[in-house]
């Protein structure tokens, strides 16, 4: 056997190639039809809210219609039970609206909450099925940051985004046309500026983005920094050698770091949105330039009434195409936590069930058998090679060797962390390879150098492999294991609380 450094300076276990990247807006179409899947399986609950904000918004026009009558016709002519009529009907439709949008908004977090935890799931999930030599490479902080704060980070977007550009869209093309029926001329006058915008909106977003996908992968680093140096054995470490003060001036870099992306992220295209804020807060008094000059010129007076009502229309128009805006300069940053998300969903088991795969109904015998077995965690660098041995039911065996000879490998290699480079292992004359995973996995016990333990009761930790496990089954397993005499002198025996690691 080759002398084994799995875990050696600058030396990764082998995995897959990534595949090459795809052109950026290849990609990001098809991440969009990703997240548009996201919602599939609540379809109709998206329906039913698509139905209120359509219905809420169609009331939300009628109003500004209403204060024009007001103003032309019940006030000038002193009707007063028209005006009363109008009033009320501007009052019912606003109580409407508002109870409209609290059921809508509560739909709309029910199905965002239901897709954050399907897409949690999901990667979580696919995170179990990878084999060791992805974790053995990647950082824990970067898996924990991954779960944490990216699919955290989409939060808003998942449960409020989908349905405030249905509900923004819905007002803006109701405004739009409101707008139109009032006054033609208005109409096109406000609307000449939207094309600048929507450009300006989407350069803003790409800067945002570019920003987001840095920002998080600093935000990791963070997370590994913390995981790495606060668990028991990193503190352990740091204060036997004397390294918590270096620690202390490395965290307090990265966040400052971190800190000044935030900055960045937050301020990019600051003074852009402004100056399309700006232009939306001017708009009315536009408006009663234009009406004037139109009176001053003759070309059509346009009533007083016409021109209020066209303003309420303006401002309402105005608002949602200015959350659309920002909504599609948080879509564009958002995609960078997807992007991130979607890496780890496309990461391709190298360790996964053989389409022919068994399982096995009874239990292995024992018999284990390594076949010219060659393995490598860096290709090219034999870890082992040409390694033949066999172990029989009932038999003691013991591989004895030197620090990196390979007795951990061989470890890992019969439960298939790792699948052989070269040659086969044997389980009662089977590949191991051939049976299913979860039947190989039942059949093996592995005892490591170092326990671990969760941090809950001690009959949560006995059951981990057996859940269904009876107390006097686990009292058994801890007299094997010469642990019965502590568990009993526990203040709570089974049901005692142990700390991480134990």
């Amino acid at each position: 056997m080759r002398p084994d450094r799995p875990f050696a300076a600058g030396e990764r276990p082998r995995a897959p190639a990534p595949p090459e990247p795809p052109p950026a807006g290849t990609a990001r179409r098809r991440d969009v039809r990703r997240i548009v899947r996201l919602f599939r399986p609540y379809r109709p609950r998206l329906g039913l809210v698509v139905g209120l904000i359509v219905l809420s918004a169609g009331m939300g026009m009628v109003s500004p219609f209403l204060l024009r009558d007001v103003l032309d016709n019940a006030i000038p002519e002193r009707d007063t039970a028209l005006l009363t009529a109008l009033v009320l009907g501007m009052v019912a439709i606003a109580v409407a609206t508002g109870a409209l949008g609290v059921a809508q908004t509560w739909l709309s977090n029910v199905v965002g909450q239901r897709v954050m935890h399907d897409l949690r799931a999901a990667v979580y999930r696919h995170l179990q099925r990878l084999s060791l030599a992805f974790f053995t490479r990647t950082r824990t902080g970067e898996v924990q940051s991954r779960i944490a704060n990216d699919i955290g980070g989409i939060d808003t977007v998942v449960t409020s985004t989908a349905t405030s550009i249905a509900q923004n869209v819905t007002t803006g093309v109701a405004t739009t046309v409101a707008m139109v029926i009032l006054d033609r001329r208005l109409a096109v006058f406000t609307l000449a500026l939207l094309p600048f915008f929507v450009w300006l909106s989407r350069r803003v977003g790409e800067e945002r983005r570019r920003i987001t996908s840095v920002r998080q992968g600093r935000l990791a680093d963070l997370s590994s920094l913390v995981e790495e140096s606060l668990s028991v054995s990193g503190v352990l470490l740091g204060k036997t050698m004397g390294r918590s003060a270096h620690l202390a001036a490395r965290f307090s870099r990265e966040s400052e770091e971190l800190a000044a992306l935030e900055v960045r992220q937050r301020m990019a295209g600051r003074w852009r949105m402004a100056t399309i804020q700006m232009t939306f807060a001017a708009l009315p008094a536009a408006v009663y330039w234009f009406a004037g000059q139109s009176l001053v010129a003759g070309s059509g007076a346009i009533s007083i009434g016409t021109v209020v009502a066209f303003t309420t229309l303006q401002t309402r128009m105005l608002w949602p195409v200015a959350q659309l805006l920002s909504v599609g300069v948080e879509v564009q940053s958002s995609l960078a936590l997807f992007d991130r998300i979607f890496e780890y969903l496309d990461t391709e088991a190298d360790v996964r069930d053989a389409p022919n795969a068994v399982h096995p109904q009874e239990p292995a015998r024992g018999a284990v058998a390594l076949r010219n077995v060659g393995f490598e965690y860096v290709p090219g660098r034999r870890a082992l090679d040409d390694v033949t041995f066999e172990a029989r039911p009932g038999q003691l065996v013991a591989l004895v060797g030197p620090t990196g000879a390979g007795k951990t490998t061989v470890t890992y290699l019969i439960p298939r962390f790792y699948d052989v480079t070269a040659g086969s292992i044997e389980i009662d004359g089977r590949d191991v390879r051939d049976v299913t995973l979860a039947w190989l996995r039942t059949q093996i016990g592995i005892v490591t150098q170092e326990t671990y333990l969760f941090n809950t009761t001690v009959r949560d930790n006995l059951r981990y492999a057996r859940p269904e496990a009876d107390d006097d089954e686990l009292m058994a397993a801890c007299r094997a294991a010469r642990l019965d005499g502590v568990v009993t002198q526990m203040p709570n025996g089974l049901d005692t609380e142990v700390g991480e690691r134990g």
